[in-house]
């Protein structure tokens, strides 16, 4: 199994680059076509102050500027796609960045994001990572700012017996197939220990049905977040973390904190979201 083609928003910026260079190096890893997508939005205006000459100006050069933006982005993804030929392809228009890129993924089978500062997102210029594995229904492949290439060789897939985890452990088996080493790792309290054992030992052999070599591991903590994953993932050698993305809903992580916030938080390891 594979991705027959890889998908990510293109901007020219110097601090967007490791996204770009990561889905490059994900298209030729997968000999997968890749598609570049670089959108960007005319704010509103905060206020309508009764100068429509001067607030009609304005629209004007925003959009010039925008403009500007797009084709410096269509120029960067020619140069990092030289070699790609016709399995390359780009598009561009002044539209918001997230449902542009979520709507385009129909055409692809994994999204690179991330690859900037961590930091509020704004909705008009960039992607909000998590945002994408929700309204696009792909996997997200979650680049860190300044990431070193990733190797994926010991690949952590963080388990809980949910819809997100199954969605994830399948959109994940190009990854799982490729690795030296998959570690099925479930956290859980002592009490649901022996549950839990049972579960990551039935995604483990399912892999290795798949020859994957898949090994099976439990945590006792008594606090399960995805800081605990985060930390089993360093001590196992991952670089790059499989989860289901927002179990609970949004309002509820961003109130009570849950894994996908945990794991958003860190800027080390690549994730692998799917919801």
């Amino acid at each position: 199994m594979s991705y027959a083609a890889v998908i990510t928003h293109v901007q020219a910026d110097a601090a967007t680059a490791p996204r770009l260079a990561v889905a490059v190096d994900m298209a030729r890893r997968f000999d997968a076509a890749i598609i570049g997508v670089a959108a960007e939005m005319i704010p509103p205006l905060a206020f309508d102050g009764g100068y429509f000459s001067v607030e009609a100006d304005w629209q004007v050069a925003m959009r010039q500027t925008i403009e500007d933006h797009l084709e410096a982005a269509r120029q960067a993804f020619r140069d990092a796609t030289s070699g790609f030929a016709d399995r390359a392809t780009f598009e561009c228009g002044v539209r918001l960045p997230g449902p542009a890129l979520a709507a385009a993924s129909r055409a692809a089978d994994l999204i690179v994001a991330g690859g900037a500062p961590r930091g509020r997102v704004d909705p008009y210029v960039a992607c909000e990572p998590a945002e994408l594995a929700i309204a696009s229904g792909r996997p997200v492949l979650i680049v860190p700012p300044a990431a070193p290439p990733l190797r994926a060789q010991t690949v952590l897939l963080a388990w809980k017996d949910t819809r997100e985890a199954r969605r994830a452990l399948s959109d994940a088996v190009p990854f799982f197939e490729r690795a030296e080493r998959v570690v099925v790792a479930g956290v859980c309290p002592k009490d649901g220990a022996d549950d839990v054992r049972i579960q990551v030992e039935d995604v483990a052999q399912a892999l290795r049905r798949r020859r994957v070599n898949a090994e099976a591991k439990v945590v006792e903590h008594a606090h399960p977040d995805g800081f605990q994953i985060l930390r089993q993932a360093s001590l196992e050698g991952a670089d790059l973390v499989v989860s289901g993305a927002y179990g609970h809903s949004r309002l509820g992580e961003w109130v009570f904190g849950g894994v996908t916030a945990d794991l958003l938080s860190q800027d080390q390891a690549y994730l692998l979201f799917s919801h």
